[in-house]
């Protein structure tokens, strides 16, 4: 009988056909396909493919009806976000459907791939909790007792010696009479030790990626590497490009250069995007990138909006005020003039997610075993139906 319905989460996943994690694999599932729960304990569950093959999987490797629409949803909202820069990898990148390291991940980001970067977020860092079993305890065998050990008589044991007397001078060493011998003030008390605070939590920089296929999902920042020519990024001086954008094209005889806009970090794990951002044009006179417009010390976030539809090219930055609201400064770029034409207040939108409150969840070990079993099913068909 089947307790619900589930879908794969990783991109490939092996169903085992016993509970141990050294069984054998009994099938492998691809992400996306729908399987029928049967049983789970603890943590780990028994489905049945399409197919009509069982086997065991940890729960944590599934998602619900709820979250597989979610994972759609962000899917088809995220294809209208604006591209913040193309990046690449240098070695296979796994895409997570949350910003997570413990939650699934469905598909990869191969060797030198590219992806576009559509979003970010700080998240904590959580660790998987493995399952394991745990290991049986030795006993050590008793000995049986022969015949004449069983036949002999138990001894009682010897009387136990007197008390010690006590010494003559006892009245001199009771507590009145010590205070008046020796009256030096007891110690004060010592102060109670300041509490330890507690360790910070550790957190990673994530980035929403889109795929050429569409497929969104994400991953962690640090492997990911902006694609802007070397010529441009050879100025980053240990900062980290977080966006780039072309603004317009030069003609240096037979070469075509394009001007950049980028907006770079100097220490990540903040909460917003970037700290700095620097428009670069190229020189005919030098033949080289110099510097049209910087400005360091800032507190911007991410959609980062370049319109170069019109004979002038424009861009728009939300960056932070004096105030602590959010603006959307809109800037112009006219030969090797950056000029600002417009300021207004930023209503910020959060990034989208897919759902995390109706995900698969083990019963309570506590529960009683009368109704265990009828409380995992209650349990199930709620978050299924």
């Amino acid at each position: 009988m089947s307790l619900g319905d589930a879908y794969i989460g990783p991109s490939t996943l092996n169903l085992r056909r016993e509970l141990p994690a050294k069984s054998a694999v009994a099938t492998t599932a691809k992400h996306g396909d729908k399987v029928q729960i049967l049983e789970y304990r603890h943590r780990i569950v028994r489905v049945r493919t399409e197919s009509g093959v069982e086997g065991w999987t940890d729960m944590r490797q599934l998602l619900t009806p709820a979250q597989m629409d979610g994972l759609r949803q962000m899917a088809e909202t995220a294809a209208q976000y604006p591209s913040q820069g193309t990046a690449t990898v240098f070695e296979a990148l796994n895409v997570h459907t949350e910003a997570n390291r413990a939650s699934p991940s469905f598909w990869q980001i191969p060797e030198n791939g590219k992806v576009e970067v559509i979003g970010h977020t700080l998240a904590p860092r959580t660790q998987r909790v493995e399952t394991f079993e745990p290991a049986p305890v030795k006993r050590t065998p008793t000995r049986r007792k022969t015949k004449q050990q069983a036949t002999q008589p138990k001894l009682p044991p010897p009387p136990r010696p007197p008390a010690p007397k006590p010494p003559d001078n006892w009245t001199a060493l009771s507590l009145p009479n010590r205070q008046s011998i020796d009256p030096t003030p007891a110690d004060p008390p010592k102060p109670a030790p300041a509490p330890v605070p507690a360790p910070p939590v550790p957190m990673d920089d994530w980035s929403l990626v889109r795929a050429p296929g569409g497929k969104v999902g994400w991953v962690l920042t640090r492997p990911l590497n902006m694609a802007i020519p070397d010529e441009v990024a050879q100025y980053a001086e240990g900062h980290r490009i977080t966006s780039y954008f072309a603004l317009g094209q030069v003609h240096d005889h037979d070469d075509v250069k394009s001007n950049w806009l980028w907006t770079t970090i100097n220490k990540g794990l903040q909460p917003y995007e970037f700290d700095s951002f620097r428009v670069f044009v190229w020189s005919l006179k030098h033949h080289r990138y110099e510097t049209a417009y910087i400005e360091r010390d800032v507190v911007g976030h991410f959609p980062i909006q370049v319109d170069n539809s019109a004979s002038v090219p424009r861009f728009a930055l939300v960056l932070e005020g004096d105030d602590g609201h959010l603006y959307r400064k809109m800037y112009t770029f006219e030969g090797f003039r950056i000029r600002m034409v417009g300021k207004e207040r930023y209503q910020a939108t959060p990034v989208v997610e897919m759902p995390k409150t109706a995900g698969l969840e083990a019963p309570p070990e506590a529960a009683p075993k009368h109704s265990w079993y009828a409380g995992a099913k209650e349990r199930l068909r709620h978050l299924f139906r």
